[in-house]
């Protein structure tokens, strides 16, 4: 199975905000629409990923920054600041076998697909494992059909 086929299972919808949001708006949307990440996106090319990780990471250092004096609240910090400038890639071709390798090896949840310069959607690691499930089930009840039909001994 291929990156692209996840993609088609999953749908086209595609949550995006750019460097200059607001990272209060920017988790309203994330919560709003229950998902784990958003594209960062300038002039139509993707320039970074805020994923939950980041926002928990600004509210663990305002937490401690907090307790030594007055911090910036969510609503004053900008995407751009928090945000992951550098996410690791997908591409469509990739097999599953090959993702799953890259996100463990990366310890990234959300990978941005992108086919040269066009960014075709977000794979999770919830998308992966539901695809290696429903890739495992299909086999299963394949060798199922082939042990029941196979032909007795004569």
């Amino acid at each position: 199975m291929k990156v692209s086929e996840i993609l088609k299972v999953k749908g086209s919808t595609l949550f995006t905000v750019g460097p200059d949001t607001l990272l209060s708006d920017a988790v309203v949307t994330m919560a709003e629409h229950d998902i784990g990440s958003v594209v960062v996106m300038k002039e139509g090319r993707l320039v970074g990923m805020l994923t939950f990780r980041e926002v928990l990471r600004v509210l663990a250092a305002r937490q401690k920054e907090h307790r030594i004096g007055p911090t910036p609240t969510m609503s004053e910090i900008r995407v751009n600041e928090v945000m992951n400038a550098s996410p690791t890639l997908a591409a469509p071709d990739m097999t599953v076998d090959e993702l799953r390798r890259v996100m463990n090896d990366c310890g990234e949840r959300y990978l941005p697909v992108l086919d040269q310069q066009t960014l075709m959607g977000v794979v999770s690691f919830h998308d992966v494992a539901r695809a290696v499930l429903e890739a495992q089930g299909f086999e299963n009840k394949m060798l199922k059909a082939y042990i029941r039909d196979w032909p007795e001994a004569q």
